[in-house]
């Protein structure tokens, strides 16, 4: 009875690993066809003769050896985080990091081999993950015993150098609020103000309350309205979704809207898992865990010596350091006469759900995006 259920669960996860690109199902996200992205440097698999069937029988065994080792409660934990695709919360898979693995002619880690099964089938090296703040195993070094929960982990996204020509903004937009010859607000132009846009001044009520626990606040949007009160964040980690498994933070879909847009709705309904939203030391992350891109705009995702801003597309399972605390420090120079007049709120970041904005779409400003959020950093 007991090797039947071992060899049930493994059955199960090995009908529930991720597809290969070409199989007709592979995640649009992870292997981006829009070229010219951040894509974290996700390069196409080189070798399309390497995944034919001979290929896929050697990792089936290979697979299936592996995991008829692991102990039936760590095989119930790798299925409950690969079935869920990581909507349910699941603990970490501690297994020997040592352990080595060969398929073909390329050697793995036993993590590197079940992220690449489970996960990202042209996965490489290890220098292109990045595992997430909430895993045991986050910022230990080299540890005997290391987590291969696949969803514990996220794909770098790396910035292209040059950087794509998503969309590009001039810097105008660091201009005080009250300048005489400033636009108007960051709502109607698109360009990220580091006030708060209209709508958004119950940001500077928590700042005068006290409120000093908070590091950002979240604010989202449909189109040019402003949806719900801003959300307030204290904890370390905060989920942003529609509909997530066992969710726990802003949940999207419980708030009240009244736009009736046939695209609104639709773009709502695809947010999904949503994003993770993290601060971390060197700065604060965003992961995507919906099934669709997201896009970001940030000062600090660009050289700092830059005059323009770019819109990031970031795919499904992919993290990107959305705002970086030493660029952050070197934008607020003290010579600076554009960012010693800001108001309190500090930094800003948009990130928009599913649709992109800028030169390359339709939509040149972000309140024209269906579904968006506003991050406003507290950097007091």
């Amino acid at each position: 009875m007991f090797r039947t259920k071992r060899s049930g669960l493994v059955r199960r996860l090995w009908r529930s690993r991720a597809p290969v690109e070409g199989d007709g199902e592979a995640d649009r996200g992870t292997h981006g066809s829009g070229g010219g992205c951040c894509m974290g440097k996700a390069t196409k698999v080189a070798n399309k003769s390497s995944n034919n069937a001979g290929s896929e029988a050697e990792l089936k065994a290979l697979t299936h050896s592996i995991l008829k080792k692991i102990k039936e409660k760590q095989l119930e934990v790798l299925l409950q985080a690969v079935e869920s695709k990581g909507g349910a919360r699941s603990p970490c898979l501690l297994l020997p990091s040592k352990v080595d693995a060969k398929v073909g002619q390329q050697s793995y880690s036993l993590p590197m081999l079940l992220y690449k099964v489970f996960r990202w089938p042209d996965l490489r090296h290890s220098s292109e993950l990045k595992r997430l703040s909430c895993c045991e195993s986050y910022g230990k070094i080299n540890p005997e015993l290391v987590c291969c929960n696949p969803h514990h982990m996220s794909r770098l996204c790396e910035l292209e150098s040059p950087p794509p020509p998503y969309s590009r903004y001039p810097m105008d937009y660091l201009k005080p609020p009250d300048s005489p010859d400033s636009g108007p607000s960051s709502s109607d132009t698109g360009g990220t103000t580091y006030s708060a846009p209209v709508g958004l001044s119950d940001s500077l009520a928590l700042q005068e309350s006290g409120d000093r626990a908070h590091w950002c606040v979240v604010a989202y949007w449909e189109e040019k309205t402003r949806v719900g009160r801003l959300y307030s964040v204290q904890e370390p980690s905060l989920d942003i979704f529609y509909d997530l498994p066992q969710g726990n933070g802003f949940c999207l879909g419980q708030l009240c809207s009244d736009n009736k847009s046939q695209l609104v709705q639709m773009v709502r309904a695809k947010i999904g898992y949503g994003i993770q939203l993290t601060r971390e030391p060197d700065g604060v992350w965003v992961y995507n865990r919906s099934c669709y891109p997201i896009f970001i705009k940030s000062a600090t995702l660009d050289n700092p010596d830059s005059r323009t801003l770019l819109v990031h597309k970031v795919f499904p399972g992919f993290s990107i350091k959305a705002f970086d605390y030493d660029k952050a420090g070197s934008l607020q120079r003290p010579n600076d006469h554009e960012f010693t007049q800001q108001p309190r709120t500090g930094f800003t970041v948009q990130i928009s759900f599913v649709k992109g904005w800028g030169q390359c779409y339709t939509r040149q400003f972000i309140s024209s995006c269906p579904c968006w959020l506003e991050v406003i950093f507290n950097t007091r």
